[in-house]
């Protein structure tokens, strides 16, 4: 078994960030469990890593990693998980006004370890059971286009106006999984007052710094993380940029939609419902972005 290449091992990393922020963003979001990290007393901290701990090896030996991986691998990859759910947790808590370090360090450590043991489930699932069967596919797509070359250039012309129609099709199927996606993963926290939050106590330095972190992890997500049901070779910079922006709008569209709905926007100035956009937006655009390859059908 040759060892992983650096690409593929930061595909792998990036499919385990996404899925842990997938599985964990509403509990990222929830004020009870930034209490409950505040409170918590050491012994109930060390409890909770020592379980998760336990819980991913349990994972990685029967649904992760290849059946034939060593103890030693197994025990490593779970420590690899963990680290990077600390470091996720802390980047995102950080990034939401949650903890800074004018906070003491027992607080700081409290809220990052709690919230890092559900991440580090998410990151266990999402790097194994959120990627595509790379080989699989390739080897199946080079014996497709070997018999494809075979029939000649016959079909070429009459296949042009049905490869537009598919083109259209496959577009407007992506903005509606998109919509469909973004309502499914925003819905969990958009009733929740941690929106408003959230919006009242960031700057605008962080609210710049969310929009850039949520296109660069719809930019993951879609073309560079190897999901199921992606696109396996990547479009020109600027389809990408464009593709992005598009993801991006509807994710905003749906959480205006929601804060409109849930009366967050009629009573707030323009800054403070813009803020809430753009925090609602992050789960939203993950939705966005995700969405079209976890709830489309994958035998198309």
């Amino acid at each position: 078994m040759s060892a992983p290449t650096n690409k593929e091992t930061l595909k792998k990393y990036g499919r385990g960030v996404i899925g842990g922020l997938l599985f964990s963003l509403p509990l990222i979001y929830t004020m009870e469990v930034w209490w409950s990290g505040f409170i918590a007393p050491p012994e109930y901290q060390l409890s909770c890593v020592v379980v998760t701990y336990l819980l991913l090896l349990g994972y990685n030996r029967y649904a992760g990693l290849k059946k034939d991986s060593s103890l030693k691998a197994i025990c490593r990859e779970s420590v690899e998980e963990l680290g990077l759910a600390v470091i996720v947790s802390f980047l995102f808590l950080l990034l939401l006004s949650r903890i800074d370090f004018q906070m003491s360090w027992d607080e700081i450590a409290g809220k990052v370890i709690v919230e890092s043991m559900i991440v580090a489930i998410g990151i266990s699932v999402g790097t194994e059971q959120l990627g595509g069967n790379g080989e699989d596919e390739e080897d199946e797509e080079g014996s497709k286009s070997e018999g494809a070359n075979s029939a000649g250039a016959k079909e070429e012309g009459s296949e042009s106006g049905k490869d537009q129609k598919e083109n259209d099709s496959s577009n407007f199927k992506r903005i509606v999984l998109s919509i469909c996606g973004a309502v499914l993963f925003a819905s969990s926290v958009a009733p929740t007052e941690e929106i408003l939050m959230i919006a009242v106590g960031v700057s605008v330095v962080e609210l710049m710094l969310m929009v850039l972190l949520t296109l660069i992890l719809g930019g993951i997500i879609i073309y560079y993380s190897e999901f199921k049901g992606a696109p396996k070779e990547r479009p020109g910079f600027f389809i990408m940029l464009l593709d992005l922006m598009v993801m991006y709008s509807i994710a905003l569209l749906v959480s205006f939609a929601f804060l409109f709905f849930f009366q967050r926007v009629q009573d707030y100035s323009l800054y403070i419902v813009v803020a809430q956009m753009i925090v609602l937006g992050i789960p939203a655009a993950m939705g966005a972005s995700a969405g079209r390859f976890l709830i489309s059908k994958q035998d198309d």
